[in-house]
């Protein structure tokens, strides 16, 4: 094997690689790819079921990328930061460049749901209605039934006037703004919240016709206001800053701490308001004025700016449930997941593993005859000793999570790593977390001021005189539910040098110290960055040398700096590179003398893409990695991540035949350009589509007809 090298020779060309003019922004190309999610409810070669998907995916990733990224750059701009990003923005140059671009994206959001896909599914006889009034009269008696059975009692209207302040308004809650006029004919307003603890659309007596249940109630306020004149009502929605800020010097207990936080999420400033366009200029001005005044430093105040008008439902995230009607017509054909060959005989799949390494690629491999059952085995077998995982995302039921306590109650040492810190998961985690001690599974939450991130588990088995050890190492999240729908990569092996980086791994995560060096794992924080510049740097020592070099790999976003620099070396020097990055990338490829041998494209489907794999081509000598990290700084500087190297030749060459299928996709894939806009692949004339990740379901479907989940 070829020695690495992190220094190498200076390309002929000099170009100043940290300019801004090489670098995309961040932000925007999150919004871009959110653009592209966007696209596949606009393509009308989307079923309409699965376009409502989209809908509402898009509109729940917009969500998120105003509490987090969006509300910290005002808190910048609010704290005076004018650090400039590597592509060389300020926070308000890019708050304004944001504002602009979402509003064009959920205007053409908008459009695509009212006058295209709510039209189309009518002809079909599914209907979102919103026109109360027009509603026949038998249904409209069957809603106020509706209403004063289920609705009326858990309703709660709240008056703003001088005995009664301004109301909390909670985050992502939808509400009804209600202008109303009292007995001494003066005009006050009231909030009443559209309760989450309901279902958001209610069904007509006819099959497939629902109801939003803001205008129900909307239609029934007189119930709730009796004697006073009700002059309108206005649906808004407000998002607010829901990062947590974590004082690791100052927390004794991180469970307690965030915990604390938590709940105080729910109190961050405003930094998005979502209104009806029917709203009143001067009702929005009196929600503006008053959600500032509650604002507390350093917070930017709201402004027109913040404010976005919605024709139609607002909160259309949750149209997901609406997405899942059985209409097969209106959906994707349903797909069964595979087993793979090795471990559908029902033999032990500890003698399985020990034969020889097994890959396993989800969702087209069955997470449950996997990963499942590896964990299942391990709880149950007599011989397993211990088991040893890390949960970033439990989800709110977790089969894993049961397995584990009940490995821990028949006397195996069982230890868990739970991230309480991943994102929108701290409550299902903290409340695993708080199980699965309470059963004697020994709960560690990790390094102080590092994320765990990364999807490894370990199995000591005892097998006649000596201790082996199983191991996973995995691209996704130890959840059956995403495994659905997110695409990951997965090595089981029973390789000792695994181990025994597994083992030092988890002493890490569980104790204090750190190895020098791991044998085969290549860790992060220390060391990774490192690790893959020098791989680059190797490409470029081939390149150089006249021998064939190629970069080929897959993630989910490219930010570092460092490792764009790197890469865009290597093209200087000659290394051709394909680069498939589902979501956000900052390098600009093709630019002549910089980046014209680096390709970027990105695969928006049906899955999720999740699974990371690098390639190196070694001169031959191929070397391909799988694991958890993507090349951002957040991944390298500040998680604990694991990636592997794949070993056996024909696992080497199963994950370089996906890449390259997805290199060829002609139906879902998008090529970014150096102006970073994405262009979509179309078919050529005469061309047959190509869709990775339909040839790879027909793939599973013939490898295992009739597979179940």
């Amino acid at each position: 094997m070829t020695d690495l090298h992190l220094a190498v020779e200076t390309p002929a060309v000099q170009v100043d690689l940290r300019h801004p003019s090489l670098y995309l922004n961040r932000e925007l190309s999150w919004l871009e790819f959110n653009g592209r999610v966007l696209h596949e409810a606009l393509d009308p070669r989307t079923p309409l079921l699965e376009r409502v998907k989209f809908l509402a995916i898009f509109s729940n990733n917009l969500d998120e990328f105003y509490q987090i990224r969006v509300a910290g750059l005002k808190r910048q701009v609010a704290a005076g930061v004018s650090e400039l990003t590597a592509d060389g923005l300020t926070p308000e140059e890019q708050l304004r460049i944001i504002g602009l671009t979402v509003a064009d994206q959920t205007a053409r959001h908008r459009r695509c749901l009212m006058d295209d896909v709510l039209p189309g599914l009518a002809t079909h006889g599914v209907r979102l209605i919103t026109e109360f009034e027009a509603l026949p009269s038998a249904d409209r008696e069957h809603l106020e039934r509706y209403f004063r059975a289920n609705v009326f009692p858990v309703l709660t209207p709240l008056a703003v006037d001088p005995g009664h302040p301004f109301p909390y308004i909670s985050n992502l809650s939808l509400s009804l703004a209600v202008v109303l006029r009292d007995a001494d004919g003066e005009e006050r307003f009231a909030r009443v919240k559209v309760p989450k603890i309901l279902p958001r659309w209610i069904p007509l007596p006819t099959p497939y016709r629902y109801v939003p249940l803001e205008y129900i109630i909307g239609a029934n306020l007189d119930l709730l206001f009796p004697g006073v004149e009700i002059l309108g009502w206005y649906t808004f929605r407000i998002t607010r800053n829901t990062e947590l800020e974590l004082d690791e010097d100052e927390a004794d207990d991180l469970l307690s701490h965030i915990q604390e936080e938590v709940r105080n999420r729910r109190f961050g400033e405003v930094v998005r308001l979502e209104v009806h366009t029917s709203m009143p200029v001067s009702l929005r001005q009196l929600l503006l004025a008053e959600f500032n005044e509650e604002q507390e430093s350093p917070a930017l105040a709201l402004t027109d700016d913040d404010v976005f008008e919605v024709l139609g439902p607002l909160d259309t995230a949750d149209l997901l449930s609406l997405s899942q009607l059985e209409i097969p017509a209106l959906r994707d054909p349903p797909f069964h997941p595979a087993t793979p060959a090795r471990l559908a005989g029902g033999r032990n799949i500890f003698e399985v593993i020990r034969e020889g390494d097994v890959f396993v690629h989800h969702p087209y491999d069955s997470f449950g005859k996997t990963v499942e059952c590896f964990i299942e085995a391990a709880a149950a077998d007599p011989d397993v000793v211990a088991i040893k995982l890390t949960l970033y995302r439990t989800g709110g039921d977790s089969s894993i999570a049961r397995q584990l306590a009940h490995a821990a109650e028949r006397g195996k040492q069982v230890a868990v790593l739970i991230e309480l810190q991943a994102r929108f998961d701290e409550e299902n985690n903290i409340r695993w977390a708080q199980r699965l001690e309470d059963v004697g599974v020994h709960v560690s939450y990790g390094v102080v001021g590092l994320k765990t991130h990364s999807k490894v588990m370990l199995v000591v088995r005892r097998e006649g005189d000596a201790m082996r050890r199983y191991v996973h190492v995995g691209t996704g999240n130890y959840n059956l539910k995403t495994s659905r729908i997110y695409t990951d990569f997965g090595i089981f092996s029973a390789d000792p040098e695994l181990g025994s980086d597994l083992t030092d791994l988890f002493n890490v995560l569980t104790g204090f110290g750190t190895p020098a060096s791991f044998r085969k794992l290549i860790v992060a924080p220390k060391g990774m960055r490192e690790r893959f510049i020098a791989l680059i740097g190797r490409e470029m020592e081939h390149a150089q040398a006249g021998r064939p070099a190629r970069i080929l790999a897959k993630m989910n976003a490219l930010v570092d700096p460092e490792i764009i620099v790197a890469l865009y070396q290597a093209s200087q020097a000659g290394v051709t590179i394909d680069l498939i990055v589902r979501g956000i990338c900052c390098l600009r490829p093709g630019l002549p003398g910089v980046s014209e041998r680096i390709r970027v494209m990105s695969v928006v489907g049906r899955f999720l893409e999740h699974s990371r794999a690098f390639c190196f081509h070694n001169g031959g000598e191929t070397e391909v990695f799988i694991g958890s990290a993507d090349w951002m700084p957040r991944n390298f500087d500040r998680r604990i991540e694991a990636a592997a190297p794949v070993e056996d030749p024909t696992h080497r060459q199963t994950i370089i035949g996906i890449l390259e299928l997805m290199l060829q996709d002609n139906r879902q894939a998008w090529d970014l350009r150096p102006d970073g806009t994405y262009e979509q692949r179309r078919p050529l004339a005469g061309e047959p589509e190509r869709s990775a990740q339909k040839i790879l379901m027909e793939l599973a479907r013939a490898a295992s007809p009739g597979a179940t989940v």
